[in-house]
């Protein structure tokens, strides 16, 4: 989907089936002015982008001009190779958008190291650390805007808003601060987006197998400690745009299943403990005496997944992966095929580069 941004404001209500009554016989019936979001989507008439690319035609609001320019969906255009199915325009921030439903023709692809594995896991205090000991910091936007959000809902909070049971219409006060705040969650929501998007397009282009876990995060949510902090992540829009990028790219996504514990296991030796706190970030194993980061002890073990699975995506199941850790010690187990010794301790040998 190509998207832009407008430089004016386009208003237009919306309407919704309503019941059917004597008085009202199927008519639609009219949605509020000041309902969320406001949406329409134009699947016929004259949908069409300007020559220019910086504007585009839509039926009934005829030639709008574009914040952004729309090259690179103009350059398909005239080249054939993709067509416009459907236009739809939201407003979302204050500013009005518009997102083209476009089918494309794709050429065949391919990561640029075909057969290199990574595993990623993700988490809160870095948002991603991968199995060739990369760290990707979190960026926490949630946590550094929330002083200037609270701020500005204090500001809300003293205008004269809508009352539903007196009837009561809001201030003109109140509708800017109203503006103000949707516009600063919005810029949040917009830079977690781009974070995202960079990060996994890197992955699925240059990675041709990338390893994840399926992660509860419905469960992580009720921990009222950590909610705020895992929404901020963004863990399930990751793994949403690494599942498709990687099928464009031609790669492999595979997810391991939610009772693997990757991060119990040793990547050395294989031995599972039979617990590990959350507050134990260092991962140091009794039976081989290998000492290292938990989240990459757990990246290393997601990235041996691969060798069991040859193709196909979707869940993989490996050691004590379809149960809770067995509550007797550390067992050592057999290395799965791919994996490394205590003294090398690397994913699997095609990484790209050398194990370290």
């Amino acid at each position: 989907m190509v998207g832009g941004v407008f430089e004016r404001g386009v208003q237009h209500r919306l309407g919704r089936p309503g019941p059917r009554t004597e008085e009202l016989d199927g008519l639609p019936l009219r949605q509020a002015r000041r309902a969320p979001r406001p949406c329409v989507r134009f699947t016929t008439g004259t949908i069409r982008v300007e020559t220019g690319r910086k504007h585009v035609v839509l039926p009934r609001l005829g030639r709008l001009k574009l914040h952004e320019s729309s090259r690179k969906l103009a350059r398909r255009l005239e080249a054939g190779t993709a067509r416009i199915m459907s236009a739809t325009l939201r407003r979302d921030g204050g500013r009005w958008h518009v997102a083209f439903t476009v089918q494309v023709e794709r050429r065949d692809r391919a990561p640029a190291p075909p057969g290199s594995v990574v595993g990623v896991d993700v988490g809160i205090t870095h948002l991603a650390v991968l199995s060739t000991g990369e760290v990707i910091p979190n960026p926490r936007h949630l946590s550094k805007t929330q002083n200037r959000l609270r701020r500005l809902g204090r500001a809300l909070s003293r205008k004269t808003g809508p009352d539903r049971r007196s009837g009561q219409r809001p201030s003109q006060r109140w509708q800017r601060a109203a503006a103000r705040l949707g516009r600063a969650h919005a810029r949040v929501s917009n830079l977690r987006r781009d974070g995202l998007h960079k990060l996994t397009t890197r992955l699925a282009a240059m990675h041709g197998t990338v390893v994840v876990e399926d992660l509860n995060v419905a469960g992580m949510l009720a921990n009222r400690r950590l909610a705020r902090h895992i929404a901020d992540a963004g863990f399930a829009e990751f793994r949403r745009q690494l599942a498709y990028k990687t099928a464009w790219n031609g790669g492999r996504l595979l997810v391991a299943d939610r009772w693997y514990p990757s991060s119990k296991t040793c990547s050395g030796c294989g031995a599972v403990k039979t617990k590990l706190a959350l507050s134990e970030r260092t991962y140091t194993c009794q039976a081989c005496g290998l000492i290292l980061d938990r989240d990459a002890n757990a990246a290393r073990n997601l990235a041996a997944l691969a060798a069991k699975t040859t193709a196909g995506s979707g869940p993989v199941a490996a050691r004590g992966a379809d149960h809770k850790t067995r509550p007797s010690g550390q067992v050592a187990k057999k290395r799965e095929p791919g994996t490394a010794p205590a003294g090398k301790t690397g994913t699997v040998p095609p990484q790209g580069q050398d194990c370290l």
